[in-house]
């Protein structure tokens, strides 16, 4: 032992970099090779099917946790993977006919065991593996196999074998792939066959993505118009109302265009990747061209390629549209934020207008106080200096009020003032 501590992962790591080999194939050989699409879950659905076909043949089954299986099932090997959103079942069985097809390689598989498979059929695929010592196939011979105007051949692995095809459905809606082997060994025979039903598989796979994007594509360009009409409407709107209006309507068609990204995002992105994938198996293809035959590079670039640039196109418009939405949300916004600064500034100027008038009507009422308290006090006053002459002769009651009246008005004002400063720093505390 290293002496460390290790990561959790770190076996499962290494061990996936040499998962899902491909299988050795020696020729003569059929393969038929069934993609089921199953979303990501049911992954439990699938091993319990290899199970049971398993048990029928007396072989053992595949573990609990695996994702991938191969096994002998006596006169054919199943080689099962479980993938993101589909589950391949690979059948391999040596080819005894002289007829190229007329062989299949699942022929023994119950038709109970065959039609309880879960998922959707996506993609079905006949290979046969042919030694270029027994003569490969002539003219006619691809004439029967292959639709003529659509055959498809390409020197594969540096010359080491030829590969036939047309990527169209034949008997019992199956692909047809011969390959002819020249030089290859098992191992690289096997490499060769995988990477060829990979191509198909994955091709189909990404092809999914093209019927969502032409279901999309009337929806973006309603969206488009909508949200072209509202952007030329903030140019004409200029109250309140109109905008508010215009950002509910904004926000409506910003709903519609994350609703659309939603349900497409991961189909598109798919898309995308399986796209990168046919064009990795193909490049490790290693193509030789064969004069007068397209090559399947060539195929794919023909047909394939404007089908994941469709899905591009649209997954970029959809992205286009949603930060169009959002500039003309936030503009918009920026506008009603502006409106309504505007509205409060006028609303504070108003309420700044409205206490300096009730100050100076607040003071106005404050002289008005002073001026009748004092005149009350002053005649309390006054009543007292008129009882007083009774009893001291020389005391006139209006010069006691003449004396009084000033000091009484100084005092209560006086009183008033500091009153008022007790109040003013309260509130600046406050």
């Amino acid at each position: 032992m290293l002496g460390v501590t290790e990561h959790p992962h770190r076996f499962a790591l290494i061990n996936e970099l040499h998962a899902r080999q491909s299988e050795s194939c020696r020729a003569p050989e059929c393969i038929t090779h069934y993609a089921m699409l199953r979303g990501e879950g049911g992954i439990g659905a699938d091993r319990d099917h290899v199970a049971a076909l398993c048990k029928r043949h007396g072989a053992a089954p595949p573990p609990p946790d695996s994702a991938h299986y191969s096994v002998d099932l006596g006169t054919m090997r199943l080689k099962w993977e479980r993938h993101t959103e589909f589950t391949t079942y690979t059948f391999f069985r040596s080819l005894v006919s002289p007829d190229y097809f007329e062989t299949s390689a699942d022929s023994d598989l119950p038709q109970d065991w065959k039609d309880a498979t879960p998922g959707e059929l996506i993609a079905a695929v006949q290979v046969a593996l042919h030694d270029a010592g027994n003569g490969g196939p002539t003219f006619d011979d691809l004439n029967k196999i292959f639709v003529a105007d659509s055959t498809i051949t390409t020197q594969v692995s540096g010359g080491g074998g030829q590969v036939w095809t047309d990527f169209r459905l034949h008997g019992e809606g199956f692909s047809r792939i011969l390959l002819c082997n020249r030089s290859m060994s098992e191992r690289r025979a096997g490499r060769t066959v995988q990477r060829l039903l990979e191509i198909e598989t994955y091709r189909l796979m990404a092809l999914l993505g093209l019927p969502i994007a032409r279901e999309a594509s009337p929806k973006l360009s309603l969206i488009d118009g909508s949200l072209t009409h509202l952007t030329l409407g903030m140019n004409a709107s200029s109250d309140e109302e109109s905008d508010a209006t215009l950002l509910r309507r904004l926000t409506r068609v910003s709903a519609d265009i994350e609703n659309l990204s939603t349900q497409t995002a991961f189909r598109f992105g798919a898309t995308e990747a399986y796209y990168a994938l046919v064009q990795t198996r193909i490049a490790e293809l290693r193509e030789e061209r064969v004069e007068g035959y397209q090559m399947i590079q060539e195929f794919i670039d023909r047909r394939l390629a404007p089908a994941a640039r469709t899905c591009e196109s649209a997954s970029r418009r959809i992205n286009d549209l949603s930060r169009r939405a959002t500039r003309a949300a936030n503009l918009l916004r920026t506008r009603v934020d502006f409106a309504l600064q505007e509205q409060n500034q006028q609303l504070l100027s108003s309420m700044e207008k409205r206490a300096r008038l009730q100050t100076r009507l607040q003071q106005t009422v404050e002289g008005l106080s002073v001026a009748a308290i004092s005149y009350y006090a002053v005649s309390l006053i006054g009543y007292v200096a008129k009882g007083g002459e009774a009893f001291l002769p020389g005391l006139s009651s209006k010069i006691s009020l003449a004396i009084a009246t000033p000091v009484v008005v100084a005092i209560f004002w006086l009183m008033l003032k500091r009153f008022r400063k007790k109040v003013e720093a309260a509130e600046a505390e406050e």
